[in-house]
C-alpha cells in the first residue's frame, strides 16, 4: 500500500469526509532535505468533514495527526493540511 493509499484509508475511516484530496508533492521537493528518492515524502491534504464543525483549527489538525501518526513519524517529511467543516467548503 502506498503512503497516499494509507492516508486515504485512515482519513476516510476516521473522519467520513465529504471531500478528501491528497496530493503527493514530493517531486517538487526532489533534492531537498527530507525528500526520499522514491517519493511519497511531501503531501498536501484537504479534508472536509462534519467532525470539524465547531472545532478550532488546532483541534482539527490534532485530530488528523492522531489518525495518521504512523505515517507522519516514518515516511512523511512535510504535511500541508487544510481542514474544513462542510459549511466552510
Amino acid at each position: 500500500m502506498t503512503v497516499a493509499d494509507s492516508l486515504r484509508a485512515k482519513l476516510t475511516a476516521g473522519l467520513n469526509p465529504t471531500r478528501l484530496e491528497i496530493s503527493d508533492d514530493s517531486e517538487r521537493h526532489r533534492g531537498h532535505a527530507g525528500a526520499h528518492p522514491e517519493g511519497e515524502s511531501h503531501f498536501s491534504v484537504t479534508v472536509v468533514s462534519e467532525r470539524f464543525a465547531g472545532l478550532p483549527r488546532l483541534a482539527r489538525h490534532r485530530l488528523v495527526h492522531a489518525l495518521v501518526s504512523e505515517e507522519l513519524s516514518s515516511r512523511i517529511h512535510a504535511f500541508q493540511l487544510t481542514t474544513l467543516a462542510p459549511s466552510e467548503d
